[in-house]
């Protein structure tokens, strides 16, 4: 199981990060190591990773920095290593988008602990995703399989590219969709960029949600950004 697993480790301290590589690799897990932020965005970019590793103070890109790159397109769990140990920091590094913290100097069996603990949530929650007819947030239930859409307990009409947009952005509820993103990804056309095809579709879309249940805010507009599930 554990050889279809790729790891990054994203440390600039030699010792520490080739320390980290041979513990995975010692558990079975696929590793590659990256000494800054840069190197770790490009191999993000490239390849599958199910878990990254990461220290904070890295040369290049922050270890922030990387953090809010990678929730931006990505899921899989992020871990953090680092000497801070001060409260408010690691509250603002879960709410940037890492799901675990570990202080410096760490001990190698928390370590293979939490590694293991968070792979075993993110593998549930894929194969829950992939096997599963009902995509569901908040109120809102969508299913895959016969079309239909249900918020509040009502039952509402989409069309189509109505269903696909809302279908998309319940498979990735925290990713911000350009306008871009959603015509290519629906429509599977290049976007030109003067089309007022997915402002019109987002519109109505959001006009039904909200008539489902006027009390609740569903989709969120990122100035600047796009959309996302909020």
């Amino acid at each position: 199981m554990n050889e279809n697993i790729n790891i990054l480790i994203v440390e600039d301290d030699n010792g520490i990060n080739t320390l980290l590589a041979r513990l995975m690799e010692k558990k079975g897990y696929n590793v590659v190591q990256a000494y800054s932020g840069t190197e770790a965005m490009l191999h993000i970019q490239t390849k599958d990773f199910q878990l990254v590793i990461l220290d904070l103070m890295l040369p290049g890109i922050t270890g922030e920095e990387l953090i809010k790159s990678i929730r931006k397109t990505k899921e899989m769990p992020v871990i953090v290593i680092s000497a801070k140990i001060d409260k408010k920091d690691k509250i603002e590094l879960l709410n940037l988008g890492a799901d675990d913290y570990i202080t410096k100097p760490f001990d190698i069996e928390e370590v293979c602990a939490r590694v293991y603990s968070n792979l075993r949530r993110y593998t549930k929650f894929n194969n829950n995703n992939s096997t599963n007819e009902n995509l569901i947030y908040k109120d809102i239930v969508l299913n895959k399989e016969t079309k239909e859409v249900s918020v509040n307990d009502k039952n509402i009409n989409l069309t189509a590219r109505e269903f696909e947009i809302l279908e998309l952005l319940l498979m990735h509820p925290k990713k911000v969709f350009s306008k871009a993103n959603l015509f290519e990804s629906v429509w599977g056309e290049e976007y030109l960029g003067d089309d007022n095809t997915v402002n019109v579709h987002m519109s109505n879309l959001r006009s039904k949600l909200q008539k489902a249940n006027p009390k609740e805010e569903y989709i969120e507009t990122i100035w600047g950004m796009g959309y996302k599930i909020v």
